[in-house]
């Protein structure tokens, strides 16, 4: 085993010595270093027996209402870097002005003072390691001390032990677990790389265990209740636990940064035995479908106990994991939704749709793609590697998408990065910087399959960001902290600079045209029909007979059709600077047979004149029945309650292989009831007691998933009293 050495100066009179360290040993109590002789001891001083540690008292609930972390559901302390914390050390009597001893903070297998991976902290003028070290007090044989880690302590699980110091060399405690602590990343602290400005966002974004996922179309957000769970037993330890599973330098771990980059490819199975497995199939029959998660902590509880991957996941699972993943160390995170977000835009600005020359979508051609909503991270850090600005929010994505440095993995990006154009710095801006800017170019085929533009949409791509608003369950627009407004003289110039960093944009010369389209359909609830109205503007001179085609199809959020049902041609006559519109009804017996587990209808429109030619495209989120939460029982820490969430099928048909999840950081662990049918105008309720185990405002979330009908969910919030 390789041994590393250490040596400091003791005051007088403890000569100097240079002390031989085993990195991988745990140490008995009272035994000298290996490598040393064995001596006799020195004989004690008149009136004192040499000092000896009976005990060790981690502080833990005065420790951890300092540190914020009362949350935690462990044993052991968990504390923050860059801020003091106390333990009680008892020895066998009282401290006397010549005793001389230190604490050893080891982490890792292989600990070293030259990585700080073994911290030693020292109590007098003898100078120790990287961490800072006060007597505070004694009384008795019990001396407090004061332990400061450094603001850029490695974070992790340490061991904890005392050493005095003897004639003959250090006499170290025992191993003991019950004195293990967890340090982690520290908001609070102005030295810390993850200071956050003020209290109400630490709470919101490191200390709130729920929050919201916004999803749907951009003219119909839905929402979902996401657990974080950042505070659940075994959470944080499955945090670390995909830190060693990657085998991450245990020196690199105090490196926000590289944290970052490492979680972004391990919350995802691609490439390296992470922890989730994408599908955006239907067959979900190997694992659990994405829909039906209502947290992250039983996905991270089943991949440290298994240590394979958990199946499945979209993007918003791989965002809700990674927002757990961050919070539980204490990085500030918030989930952010993008919609209309553009994929695989290898390198440029340009998504392009493919249109034959009937008008109708070239799916077989189309390559590129637009989500109707793409879910992604924040995290609140200061970039030391560049210049002040790019410090503050920066994405960082765990949805497995295109490769960085080799890995499945996105960012940290700067935010403003991103919205100045300035793509050249580290990490990913410029695959961010598409997935909000690109344009989308709808081409036309000729018979040859010819290829040439007829509009360029500027707008429909990144056209709105949101996230959980702090302090409350309403939406806040961070639109403007990606983009300036569309056509500012700002934008010009933001994209002017994202095309001098390699970004290409389309600058064909569009034909000029007279002929506009509008397509409109207001959302409907599943089930009922949907009215679409087509409308064509004449803004020419002259009368134009308006060639057109409709198609409807199901598709999925990521803008990939799994099944058209409705493809029809149709003309309208539109009289000189006039209007006309067609209406078209889509009944429920069309769309139900194809809807599956998926909500949307995917609406394109095209239309064609001899000179002119257009086209729309539009989804209809279409809602399902709401189920319905209510709680009773006294609402205070560990009393018994209820939670009670029922569901009627308003729907003319029979949902199979029904699941109803229900889950509440602090209140209730995830509970699973399964339904192999619920029939029309049936209903179902279920009623679970739980007690509180945590203090304060908590949620609960509830999931309905089955195989044809799209996730219902719903949440309720309770004020637990202590």
């Amino acid at each position: 085993m390789r041994k590393s050495y250490f040596s400091g100066r003791f005051p007088n009179p403890v000569p100097s010595t240079n002390l031989l360290l085993d990195d991988g040993a745990d140490f008995k109590q009272f035994e000298p270093f290996e490598g040393e002789a064995d001596a006799a001891p020195r004989a004690p001083p008149p009136g004192a027996e040499p000092l000896q540690v009976v005990d060790i008292n981690m502080k833990k609930a005065f420790n951890e209402g300092n540190h914020f972390t009362n949350e935690y559901m462990t044993n052991l302390l968990v504390v923050r870097r860059g801020q003091q914390f106390v333990i009680d050390v008892s020895c066998n009597r009282p401290l006397q002005p010549e005793d001389d001893f230190q604490v050893e903070f080891l982490i890792g297998s292989d600990p070293t003072p030259n990585k700080d991976s073994m911290v030693v902290v020292t109590f007098g003028n003898r100078s120790g390691g990287s961490w800072g070290g006060q007597i505070l007090g004694s009384q008795g044989a019990v001396v407090s001390l004061g332990i400061t880690p450094h603001p850029r302590a490695i974070v992790g699980l340490y061991r904890t032990y005392v050493a005095v110091s003897t004639g003959n060399g250090m006499q170290r405690t025992e191993k003991n677990p019950n004195t293990n602590l967890y340090v982690l990343f520290n908001p609070w602290s102005q030295d810390d790389e993850v200071f956050y400005p003020d209290d109400a966002g630490r709470w919101e974004y490191v200390l709130n265990s729920t929050g919201i996922i916004y999803q749907g179309t951009s003219n119909q957000v839905s929402e979902r209740g996401w657990v974080f769970g950042q505070f659940e037993a075994g959470v944080l330890d499955a945090c670390i636990y995909i830190l060693d599973v990657c085998r991450m330098p245990i020196e690199s771990r105090g490196d926000v940064i590289k944290v970052l980059r490492t979680a972004s490819a391990m919350i995802n199975s691609q490439d390296d035995n992470g922890v989730l497995v994408g599908n955006w199939g239907e067959d979900f029959s190997m694992g659990v479908a994405p829909t039906t998660w209502t947290g992250s902590a039983k996905i991270l509880l089943q991949y440290h106990n298994t240590g394979a991957p958990v199946s499945f996941a979209q993007c918003w699972v791989y965002a809700g994991v990674l927002n757990t993943f961050m919070r539980c160390l204490g990085i500030p995170a918030r989930v952010i939704t993008n919609f209309n977000s553009a994929h695989d835009n290898t390198g440029n600005l340009k998504t392009e749709l493919i249109f034959m020359a009937d008008g109708s979508p070239d799916r077989r051609r189309t390559r590129d793609s637009i989500w109707n909503y793409h879910c992604w991270n924040e995290a609140y850090i200061k970039r030391v590697d560049l210049p002040p600005k790019y410090s503050g929010w920066q994405v960082v994505d765990a949805t497995p998408q295109e490769t960085s440095d080799g890995f499945f993995r996105c960012g940290p990006a700067p935010v403003i990065a991103v919205k100045d154009g300035e793509l050249y710095h580290p990490f990913d801006c410029g695959f961010v910087f598409a997935e909000v800017n690109s344009d989308l170019v709808h081409m036309k085929s000729d018979k040859y399959g010819n290829l040439s533009p007829f509009k360029v949409d500027t707008t429909y791509v990144g056209i709105l960001i949101y996230t959980k608003a702090m302090g409350g369950w309403s939406p806040e627009n961070v639109t403007h902290t990606y983009k300036y407004p569309e056509g500012s003289p700002q934008d010009q110039q933001t994209m002017a600079k994202a095309e001098e960093f390699g970004m290409s944009r389309d600058h064909s010369e569009l034909p000029e045209t007279k002929l506009a389209l509008a397509v409109r359909a207001d959302p409907r609830p599943l089930g009922e029909t949907v009215n679409v109205m087509v409308t064509f503007y004449n803004q020419s001179e002259q009368h134009k007979t308006v060639k057109a085609h409709l198609e409807v199809s199901i598709a999925y959020y990521t803008g990939v059709v799994s099944q058209s049902f409705r493809s029809e041609d149709f003309s309208l006559q539109v009289p000189s600077f006039q209007k006309n519109s067609a209406m078209f009804d889509i009944t429920p017996q069309e769309y139900m047979p194809h809807l599956g587990s998926k909500a949307g209808l995917h609406i394109v429109v095209t239309g064609q004149t001899e000179t002119d030619k257009v086209s729309e495209i539009m989804v209809v989120a279409l809602n399902p029945p709401p189920i319905n939460i209510s709680l009773s029982g006294r609402p205070q820490v560990n009393q018994e309650m209820y939670v009670t969430v029922s569901f009627k099928n308003s729907l003319q048909m029979t949902l199979y292989n029904a699941k109803l999840v229900i889950e509440g950081a602090g209140l209730l662990e995830h509970r699973e009831f399964h339904y192999n049918t619920i029939g029309p105008f049936a209903e179902i309720s279920q009623k679970v007691k739980f007690s509180p185990q945590k203090p304060g405002l908590r949620t609960i979330v509830a999931v309905l998933d089955s195989q044809n009908l799209p996730e219902v969910t719903a949440m309720v919030e309770v004020k637990i009293m202590p």
